[in-house]
């Protein structure tokens, strides 16, 4: 039986559609949602992004979550990143018609349900991540902690053959670190599935934007030396 203080399941039919939901105490609660019959069709190349998927709800390492470093709070750019800024992708016409059915207040949940239940592509949203230490060179230096990195992804799609990780943010324009968090969000995914990290794709976006990059094109330099991280 689940501890519902640490994880609790439970489900959502709409329309034949099969919804899990997982309740997830990091902090305060996050509930991890995956569309049961998408994650199911994932197979080939991908299959271990399947069984995470369908595993993390339950065999989070919750703990790692109530301290150390966060993703989302990370105040540091990463070299390589080339930003490419769209209009008029299929994700900012999806928001938009989520954000009809919203109030102010949850317009963050409600893109992410909505894109549940009607896109094809979403798979999973509020997707759990953490990166042990030995996991990346510089840890400590990076993160300025000895605990792991943890995130959760707002929303895991399947575009085009890639694994497509995206963040809403209101005001997409504005954002400085945002391409750090969500390239972050791509590597720990990568370590979690053991699958290369030229597979994932990163992008963040509003109702009118997205902006996107490639995370294997991603580098840092520390003390005089290039570390790449793929």
């Amino acid at each position: 039986m689940l501890d519902f203080i640490n994880s609790s399941l439970f489900l959502i039919r709409k329309r034949g559609k099969m919804i899990k939901n997982y309740a997830l105490k990091h902090g305060w609660f996050y509930y991890y949602r995956l569309r049961e019959d998408k994650v199911k069709a994932i197979n080939g190349n991908f299959s271990s992004l399947r069984s995470f998927l369908e595993n993390v709800g339950i065999n989070c390492p919750n703990e790692y979550f109530n301290k150390g470093p966060r993703s989302s709070s990370l105040t540091f750019k990463i070299k390589g990143l080339k930003l490419h800024c769209l209009q008029g992708h299929e994700i900012n016409a999806l928001a938009r018609e989520a954000l009809k059915l919203a109030n102010s207040r949850d317009a963050h949940t409600a893109i992410e349900l909505f894109l549940l239940k009607n896109d094809d592509k979403t798979m999973a949203v509020e997707v759990p991540l953490w990166l042990e230490t030995n996991e990346i060179a510089f840890f400590n230096e990076l993160f300025k902690s000895k605990d792991p990195l943890t995130g959760h992804i707002d929303i895991l799609r399947l575009e085009n053959d890639k694994i497509w990780i995206w963040d809403y943010k209101p005001n997409s324009q504005q954002e400085i670190y945002a391409s750090t968090q969500t390239f972050f969000y791509a590597y720990m995914l990568s370590k979690r599935t053991n699958i290369d990290l030229d597979n994932f794709r990163c992008g963040y976006f509003d109702s009118n934007y997205a902006y996107v990059f490639n995370p294997a094109k991603a580098s840092i330099v520390k003390d005089n030396s290039l570390v790449n991280f793929i």
